[in-house]
Formats: structure tokens, C-alpha cells, sequence
């Protein structure tokens, strides 16, 4: 019997080790849908509330599996909900392959129902492109989009006409040019830098007495030749937000997270050292790197056009990190002169006493600190760690601890708001029986509530901590340090999330008082199932920098002057905090 080009689509998929797809049905997509309904004990579909949640868990199933993620969209409106969570693949080089439908192929362009050119609303975000025009064509096509993913870790996108999904190798006369099975399934491999490259490399790096360490989420799979490298240099190693989980955060080498919600010590490591090693990050706060002339710069990418986009680079290698890291290893002199590591540990160490501190006030309204505290004190070695964007992005970095076996991901160049739970959904379909927490804003968490069912459909035992602020609180902090103006617009009308996610059926609980964190948490982990814990907390705890500029006091001043109505409630928050950071 003849297949059908949605037949062939997931044939292909499935050759290609694809068995997970995301994704909402619609009649734009039935003929794919028949196509996975009989194969559903080789392929499984995981049916999502909204579009939008398909892509953010196709884009954390490859972060955090390594392998390409597949979402699945009607044509017209399903397939615009993608796009959000295809840009976030987009921003963090994801492989993630959307499939979306499209209207009849002879009804094109002439204002039939859903006529959206969805091959042309993906341009810009997607690095392969193409509409599939009949069986013949589905094979090639399918080969193409996923080496394009994998190979320039970014999207692919194949739209196909609803009728031609139906299609089989009968309607569709192949050309004479295009050869059966003429496409391969081979992945690609990683450029070397050069023996001379490397050795260059080394010259700079032997040559600092100063050396920093930036890794990101390109050395994920490199903890041993970092630690390696770091120990040789005797250099402290900064973490990017997707690279967290490079290092466990009690490794002596790290000074943790940088940036506005990363760490002080990080902050004047970047401003003390006089070399730089830059290896699979594309951390964009230029503003937090050394100036541009004061330290000499040497970076590792995958990527080539990455090389030298945020700081002067005088050696670019480019290559997977583990390998190139293992290559330069040998040529990389042992510093003796250990001075600026321990100094580096000694301010760390100060760093997480603070820390520890803010964690553990028993003040009300409860603040976000004790609530992260509590959860990282629940989390397994191995737990998977989902954070949505927002202040909630601060206390999940700053206070959820790696450790050896753990996973982390958030939203990265994007930023965007309500991926915290589709990720974690990803997360705990790739890997059953492992410990998933998600750690979200209740602004975040609002804009995709109906997720919580798809949770509780698939009894997927996530944990959920929800900080609930009634406020969009990075918005309200930008307001104030940024523009130096008073909040507007940021209040929010007050959910009771835990009564929803009982309605949904997971486990609610809310969580208001610092002295019953532990309790309350200990009672959601010991659920086997799925649990939802909704922590009030103080919206006007300021997520801090690890140190505050001159412009950033300014114009926060000027913002309470001018008449920002919660003004003495923050001013004493912010000058707490600040105290005990002096003290």
C-alpha cells in the first residue's frame, strides 16, 4: 500500500530517533495526526493546552536532552502560537523543528480560511524554511530541516497543504532528477581549531597573572576539562544563566551566576583579571565584561560568527568546548601563584553568608529568599530545574544550588515570561523518574495556566513553586533603577493558584509564613503525584544586583521622589538589604 506524505513525514521522523512530539490538533494537521495515531507505540504525542507551550517544550526538550525537539501546529493560528517559543530555540541555538499545516494547496493565496503563508511568517526565525509539495518531496525536505537544526542549532520549519498530507507516492509522479533515497541521515561533526590556534591560545593564557573564567550553557557537557583548565590557571569561573549547571555550585573554581542577578565576587573577578577565557557563552551584558583593552581575550564557540561579538578576542577557537578544552590542555601552564583564586573564594564565601542570611528572615510578608531556600533544601542531586523570566529568575539562580547530577534551564536570550512550566513539562517527559521542579512567577505562570492540566493528564510528578507577588515584579524594578520612574502598570489581579491547580487536579498548597516553608514543602515533595505550592511573598523585596551602579541609585531615587505609592516599604527593604550586605 501506497503512504501518504504525512506517512512519510513520520516514518522519517522516527528514522531520524524523533519520539516525542508536542503539539495541539486542528484540521489544518489531520492528516499528520492519522499518521501518528498509528504510530503511536513508536512516537509519542504529547497534547498541550496552547501552541505556544509546544514550542517552549520542543525548545527545553533539546536543552535539556542535547537531541532535537518537535512541535507540532495547526495552520493559521495554531502555527502563530509557535513563535514565541521558536524564538526562544532561536535566541539559545535550540535544534527544534516545527511542523504546521497549511490551507488547501490550491486555495492558497486567494483568502480561503486560515490562509496564513506560514513558510513566510517564519523567515526570520527559522534557519531552514520550506513548503512540502507532495510525497516525493516530504523525504528530502524532512533530511534537510533536521541536518539544519542539529547542524546550526536552530529552528526548522515545514509547512504542508492539508490535502497534500494526504497525498500518496500514486498522486505524486517523482521528477526524474530526484534520485529514491538519494538523502542520508548522518548528523554533522564539529570543526578543530588548528595546532597553531591552540598553541597561540595558550600563549595568552600563560601569560595572564590574572585569569577569568565565563562559561555558558556550551560547556555543559565539559565539567571535567573547566575544572581542569580552571585548576591550571588558577582561575575563578564565572556562570552564565544556561550555564549554572557547568559547575556544582559548592565547587571551589566558581563564583556562581553574573550579571544583574548573578554574584558580587563574579562581578570583580570580570573587573580584576587581566585574561579572559570565554568558552561557550553568548552572555550579552557587555557592561559586566572587563573593559574593552584591559584584559586579553581568548573564547571557544561552536559558532564562528560568535567569536568576538561581546569582547575583543585576540585567539578564537572554534569547536565543541569538551574537545577544544581537552586540546588545550596539555599546552596550558600551572600557575603557582594561586592568589587571585583564593581571594576569589574568600569574597564567595562572604557572598553565600549573605546569602544564607536574606534566606532565612522571618519577617511578613514572607520574603521570595526563605520560599527558594526551602525548595533548593527538597531538590535530589539529580533534580531537573525549569525557572521561568522575572525576579523569580533572580531567586532560582541565586538560591537553587547545583549540585552534582543536576539539570537547569531557563529562558535565556529572549527572556521571555511563562516557559518555566512547558520546560518543565519537557523535562519530565525526556526523563521519567527523575525529580522535576519548576520555579515560577505567578505572572509567568497566569499566561499558560491551563498547562497545569496537561500536567495532571499525563501524571507528570512535577513540583511547581509559584511566587506570588500580585505584581509584575521586573517590570515594576526596571521602572524604578532603569528609567527612574514610579511603577505603572504592573499590579496584578490576584489568583488563587493553588484552588486552580486542585481544579486541574494536582496537589495545591499555599504557603504564606517563613516559620512553615520547610514544613509546607517537605508535605508537596513527599506527594508522589504532581504538586502545586503557591508561596505569598513580599512584593517589595528588590532583586538585587551584586553591586549597584551610581546611575541605578539615581534613578531610583528619583522614582520614590516623584511618588511611587509602596516608596517607604521598598526604601526600607532596599536599605535592609543593603545593610546587611555592608555588615
Amino acid at each position: 500500500m501506497s503512504m501518504t506524505t504525512a506517512d512519510l513525514l513520520i516514518e522519517r521522523l522516527i528514522a531520524w530517533g524523533v519520539d516525542t512530539i508536542f503539539g495541539l490538533p486542528g484540521d489544518g494537521i489531520n492528516g499528520i495526526f492519522e499518521a501518528l495515531r498509528i504510530r503511536q507505540d513508536r512516537v509519542r504525542f504529547i497534547q498541550v493546552r496552547h501552541e505556544e507551550t509546544a514550542a517552549f517544550a520542543a525548545c527545553g526538550y533539546a536543552k535539556y536532552t542535547g537531541r532535537l525537539g518537535v512541535c507540532l501546529a495547526t495552520s493559521g493560528p495554531g502555527g502563530i502560537h509557535l513563535l514565541n517559543g521558536l524564538y526562544d530555540a532561536k535566541l539559545d541555538n535550540q535544534p527544534v523543528l516545527a511542523i504546521t499545516g497549511h490551507t488547501f494547496h490550491d486555495l492558497i493565496g486567494v483568502h480561503y480560511q486560515q490562509d496564513v503563508d506560514l513558510d513566510k511568517l517564519f523567515t526570520d526565525v527559522a534557519v531552514f524554511n520550506e513548503r512540502v509539495m507532495g510525497p516525493a518531496h516530504v523525504v528530502n525536505l524532512v533530511d534537510a530541516a533536521v541536518r539544519h537544526a542539529v547542524g546550526r542549532r536552530g529552528v526548522a520549519h515545514l509547512t504542508i497543504p492539508k490535502d497534500i498530507q494526504d497525498w500518496t507516492s500514486a498522486d505524486d509522479k517523482r521528477s526524474m532528477a530526484n534520485v529514491p533515497r538519494h538523502t542520508g541521515g548522518v548528523g554533522p561533526n564539529h570543526p578543530m581549531p588548528t595546532p597553531d590556534e591552540l598553541r597561540r591560545a595558550a600563549e595568552v593564557l600563560n601569560g595572564g597573572s590574572k585569569v577569568a573564567m565565563l562559561v555558558g550553557r556550551g560547556c555543559l557537557g565539559a565539567r571535567a576539562q573547566v575544572i581542569a583548565i580552571a585548576d591550571a590557571l588558577g582561575a575563578p569561573v564565572a556562570k552564565a544563566l544556561l550555564g549554572k549547571a557547568v559547575l556544582p555550585d559548592d565547587s571551589p573554581f566558581t563564583t556562581g551566576g553574573i550579571g544583574l542577578l548573578g554574584t558580587a565576587p563574579s562581578v570583580d573577578a570580570m573587573k580584576e583579571c587581566d585574561t579572559l577565557l570565554l568558552a561557550g557563552t553568548n552572555f550579552p551584558y557587555l557592561e559586566f565584561l572587563p573593559k574593552p583593552g584591559k584584559a586579553r581575550t581568548v573564547q571557544i564557540d561552536l559558532d564562528p560568527a560568535r567569536i568576538g561579538t561581546r569582547h575583543p578576542v585576540e585567539v578564537g577557537l572554534v569547536g565543541d568546548c569538551a574537545r577544544v578544552l581537552a586540546a588545550l590542555l596539555p599546552l596550558v601552564e600551572r600557575k603557582p601563584d594561586r592568589g587571585f583564586l583564593e581571594h576569589a573564594q574568600k569574597r564567595m564565601r562572604d557572598w553565600n553568608e549573605l546569602m544564607a542570611t536574606r534566606s532565612s528572615r522571618d519577617t511578613m510578608p514572607m520574603k521570595p529568599q526563605v520560599a527558594a531556600a526551602a525548595l533548593d533544601r527538597c531538590l535530589a542531586d539529580d533534580a531537573i530545574i525549569a525557572a521561568d523570566c522575572g525576579t523569580v529568575t533572580t531567586w532560582a539562580a541565586r538560591h537553587l544550588r547545583i549540585r552534582a547530577g543536576t539539570m537547569f534551564s531557563a529562558s535565556g536570550s529572549l527572556a521571555t515570561m511563562a516557559n518555566g512550566l512547558p520546560y518543565a513539562i519537557a523535562a519530565a517527559v525526556a526523563f521519567p523518574g527523575r525529580q522535576v521542579v519548576a520555579a515560577v512567577g505567578d505572572g509567568g505562570l497566569a499566561m499558560l495556566m491551563g498547562e497545569l492540566a496537561t500536567v495532571a493528564k499525563y501524571k507528570l510528578p512535577i513540583k511547581i513553586l509559584v511566587f506570588k507577588n500580585n505584581s509584575l515584579g521586573e517590570i515594576k524594578w526596571e521602572q524604578l533603577v532603569m528609567e527612574g520612574n514610579p511603577t505603572f502598570g504592573v499590579d496584578l489581579q490576584p489568583i488563587d493558584f493553588a484552588a486552580v491547580a486542585r481544579a486541574c487536579g494536582i496537589h495545591g498548597y499555599t504557603l504564606e509564613r517563613p516559620g512553615d516553608a520547610d514544613e509546607v514543602m517537605r508535605e508537596a515533595f513527599a506527594e508522589p503525584e504532581a504538586a502545586l505550592i503557591e508561596a505569598v511573598v513580599d512584593p517589595n523585596e528588590p532583586p538585587m544586583p551584586g553591586q549597584i551602579t551610581s546611575t541605578q541609585a539615581l534613578n531610583f531615587a528619583r522614582a520614590l521622589a516623584r511618588g511611587d505609592e509602596d516608596r517607604y516599604a521598598i526604601i526600607k527593604d532596599v536599605i535592609g538589604d543593603k545593610v546587611r550586605e555592608v555588615v
